[in-house]
């Protein structure tokens, strides 16, 4: 007797033909609520994941930062050494020296010589001209600074300062008295002691002996002034530490967030323009906190000088956060491409079908063996080399986004060339128009 697919009582049919018993039907009822439940769960963790990986990427950019550029004192000082060729600093440094020498050699000091007898008259004959004559020593000690500081001299002695501090930042964060860098109060600061004993023997060496009278004086120079350095000074040690670590952590939150997905190309897709948009986030804070920063200076702070040294410190980490933007658009763009949806289909055919074009145009009929060789390996290949192009991200030392832009550009020649010598045993003329 036949009977219907759910068997007489609406059953399925177990593997012996007859219907289920309540009880089976229970648990397959049971096993098909849990498996959509399943899904719901492991596609609500897979955002989760991916949420938390781009949260994390700004962090891992200022972590590296830290741990890369402020631990480093090679990379330190090449950051720091091109300020002392720059106008702003150099003005800064030269009005801050020329102040701490006048406060020696004024024109009281230059009177101290004369006998005590003979000062009223002369002062007296002076008369009006105290201001002129004062004015006259400060230029004449303006220049000399002045001289001194766009000198190669004073570039070599800036880099030997920084160097001696050995990352300025981190002896200045941790409070290591014995650099050339220490936090005073809410300042971050640079004695400028040697850059003073130069220029003292400079105005010997001119005929300025009164600036003997100049004694070995500690001078500083604020890079950094903020209220928030306390609080820096707090979290620089964990960052110092994170750096090694972190984005290890974010790229792994990522990925298992990736393969938690159902669809893993599109939430591939999400995950490298969340990453992209967190620390996208963080180039736009970079720029926000610049303004606040300058804003918030003490009056009389040279504020181009500032800036200056806000951006030379903070390069790095714009280099960085463009880094990263780059290559999630294109990891992005890429996965996009690899995938069935219409749009992107008709980027690839369009491809193909140039690329097949280029062949007919060029009368290259057939590549030989290598044709055929080429097309049964085709995916091999072009997963070679997008491997080939990771590792060269990977390897290289501190890539920026022109590095990327660059690797991809050699990485889509090189697929283009493999789609050239793909050959399927079609005349060209039938591949472009299949394609």
């Amino acid at each position: 007797m036949a009977t219907s697919a759910d068997g007489p009582a609406g059953g399925v049919p177990d593997r012996g033909g007859g219907p289920l018993g309540e009880g089976e039907r229970a648990e397959l009822a049971a096993l098909r609520k849990r498996f959509p439940a399943q899904k719901r769960w492991r596609a609500a963790l897979s955002a989760v994941l991916i949420t938390l990986a781009a949260l994390l990427a700004p962090l891992s950019a200022v972590a590296v930062w830290v741990a890369d550029e402020m631990a480093d004192t090679d990379r330190y000082v090449a950051t720091v050494a091109p300020l002392a060729r720059h106008p702003e600093i150099r003005a800064a440094v030269t009005d801050r020296v020329t102040d701490a020498a006048m406060a020696k050699i004024d024109l009281d000091a230059l009177l101290s010589n004369v006998k005590a007898s003979d000062r009223p008259e002369l002062e007296k004959a002076l008369g009006s001209l105290r201001g002129p004559i004062t004015d006259g020593i400060r230029d004449f000690v303006h220049q000399t600074v002045a001289t001194f500081v766009a000198s190669d001299a004073f570039a070599t002695l800036w880099e030997q300062l920084n160097r001696q501090a050995h990352a300025a930042f981190t002896g200045a964060l941790t409070g290591d008295s014995d650099t050339a860098v220490k936090v005073n109060g809410d300042a971050v600061v640079l004695d400028l002691a040697p850059v003073v004993a130069q220029v003292k023997q400079r105005l010997l060496d001119r005929g300025l002996s009164a600036a003997s009278l100049i004694p070995s004086v500690r001078t500083e120079f604020t890079l950094v002034k903020s209220s928030d350095v306390r609080r820096v000074r707090t979290g620089f040690r964990g960052l110092q530490i994170a750096g090694n670590w972190l984005p290890v952590v974010t790229v792994v939150l990522a990925a298992a967030g990736v393969l938690l997905a159902a669809r893993r190309r599109r939430a591939l897709v999400a995950a490298a323009l969340g990453i992209a948009a967190g620390v996208a986030v963080l180039g736009i804070g970079l720029a926000v906190f610049r303004v606040i920063y300058l804003d918030h200076l003490p009056a009389g702070t040279n504020q181009s000088a500032a800036g200056e040294i806000y951006d030379q410190l903070v390069r790095f980490l714009r280099v960085t956060v463009r880094t990263v933007i780059v290559l999630g658009v294109v990891v992005a763009v890429g996965t996009w491409l690899s995938g069935s949806g219409r749009r992107a289909v008709r980027v690839t055919t369009a491809w193909e079908t140039g690329i097949g074009a280029v062949r007919h145009a060029t009368g290259i009929t057939t590549t030989g063996p290598v044709g055929p060789w080429v097309h049964r390996y085709r995916r091999a290949l072009r997963w070679a080399v997008v491997a080939g192009a990771a590792l060269a991200l990977l390897l290289w030392p501190y890539p920026t986004g022109l590095v990327v832009i660059w690797i991809t550009v050699v990485a889509v020649a090189a697929l283009a060339v493999v789609e050239f010598l793909d050959e399927t045993g079609q005349p060209d003329g039938a591949r472009v128009t299949s394609a």
